[in-house]
């Protein structure tokens, strides 16, 4: 993904889709149930950066990549389905 004058900008999805469990396989939409950082916050790779409650399974998202919460695509109780970014992490 490109950025602005400053140059190329790697921006990593944190995909739902990576902590989908496959017995909820049939389940097409969860929730948010919290966000443990908030935009601009520095995260490293495998750190927990929000839970997910998908029929009241309760799911830790580790960040996928090392660098800075850019943006949170879900908000704390929004719903999104399976496959859907819940944010994007800028590499760095």
């Amino acid at each position: 993904m490109s950025g602005d004058a400053g140059g190329d900008v790697e921006l990593v999805a944190i995909d739902s889709d990576a902590v989908w469990p496959e017995d909820a396989a049939e389940v097409e939409e969860a929730v948010v149930a919290n966000w443990f950082v908030r935009e601009g916050t520095r995260v490293e790779a495998g750190e927990t950066v929000c839970e997910i409650q998908i029929e009241k399974v309760s799911i830790d998202v580790p960040a996928p990549a090392t660098g800075v919460l850019e943006t949170i695509e879900v908000p704390d109780n929004g719903e999104f389905g399976r496959g859907d970014a819940l944010g994007y992490v800028r590499v760095g």
